[in-house]
């Protein structure tokens, strides 16, 4: 099999240029944060294993950042350069009339890009709904194919759901449709085949990412199947891989593209080759949490700058302390590593 070549991060001289005529929030690494992560609820209908735990006390509804504080916060934060948006949770969908909120982000004309992820199970009923509202991308969360792995994985039934979730999106016309697969050796990873398979029938592109040790369970390296491992699977048993040429080389996944022209495969190598010195997100948790970094072992409480009113220029002083804070990277691979003692469902994916 042909090699296939595991992209080089971005370097400091790279991203600065990248930000030069900006002038906006860029950390001591020279890393341009264009990106900004909404977690807008902590719930979820799934309980699934690398990612929270089965019994958990969600937050109250009072406690979470409100349509138009989120609002607000976006648009201040456009003023320092952001300019991709992605709504999460929990379960996106679960919070009420989301569609709502989709509104008011797709008015500020700063943001180029308002994307959501979701598990897909509301998504039938939803879809045309957030796609006429202005949602441009949407990523639904597909780990196996194979109904009782489903239980085992996600400790709830739902994979009908899902997969009717993913008809609805395509059927809706959204601008891209991704399907996000964590794949566990020893787990789901024989079902990397068959998933690339039915992405690429669907027309739709696939990302794998590697198991990460950010869920209730105890994380275990050996169970991380390695990027390379997956493309060479798919390379050799799907359709031949080369890399795309196309795609922003700060984003957190990899692609590549079958050489006949018929579907695209990301990976996600946040183990085997971390990403960190590429990275331009922040986020904000359901409660509004500011935190630079996935991993953040420290964030910043915002939401008392939004409400009863909001306090602009404070909370630009949060945002851009909160860059320049920003560290090097999350150090899985190092004695260093520190476990986060939130879960992804309570900081956002």
């Amino acid at each position: 099999m042909k090699h296939l070549p595991i992209q080089e991060p971005l370097i400091k001289n790279d991203l600065a240029q990248i930000g030069a005529s900006s002038g906006n929030l860029i950390d001591t690494f020279g890393r341009v944060h264009n990106n900004l992560r909404i977690s807008v609820t902590d719930r979820c209908n799934l309980r699934c294993v690398y990612c929270m735990p089965e019994d958990v006390q969600f937050l109250d509804s009072k406690e979470l950042l409100s349509f138009e504080e989120i609002n607000a916060f976006v648009k201040i934060a456009v003023t320092r350069g952001i300019n991709k948006v992605r709504l999460t949770g929990g379960e996106p969908l679960l919070r009420r009339d989301l569609s709502t909120l989709v509104g008011f982000l797709s008015q500020i004309e700063e943001i180029k890009d308002l994307s959501m992820t979701t598990n897909g199970m509301l998504l039938k009923s939803q879809a045309m709904a957030l796609k006429q509202a202005g949602l441009n991308r949407i990523t639904i969360s597909l780990d196996t194919l194979i109904p009782e792995r489903f239980l085992d994985l996600c400790k709830r039934d739902g994979l009908a759901q899902t997969l009717e979730g993913i008809d609805a999106g395509i059927r809706a016309g959204f601008q891209s449709i991704k399907l996000n697969t964590v794949s566990i050796k020893g787990i789901n990873d024989d079902e990397i085949v068959s998933l690339a398979k039915f992405a690429r029938e669907k027309q739709i592109e696939i990302r794998f990412i590697e198991y990460m040790p950010i869920g209730a369970n105890p994380w275990e390296k050996a169970k991380v199947m390695p990027a390379h491992e997956i493309l060479e699977k798919i390379d050799k048993e799907v359709g031949a891989l080369v890399p795309a040429t196309n795609y922003d080389p700060r984003a957190p996944a990899m692609e590549f593209v079958y050489e006949d022209g018929k579907g695209k495969v990301g990976i996600i190598a946040s183990v085997s080759k971390p990403f960190c010195q590429s990275c331009n997100r922040i986020r904000i948790t359901a409660e509004g949490k500011l935190r630079n970094c996935l991993f953040a072992l420290e964030e910043i409480d915002i939401r008392p700058f939004l409400r009863p009113e909001v306090d602009t220029k404070s909370i630009l002083t949060m945002l851009e302390n909160s860059v320049v804070s920003k560290w090097a990277g999350h150090q899985f691979n190092t004695k260093e590593f520190i476990k986060p003692t939130r879960t992804m469902h309570a900081i956002g994916g």
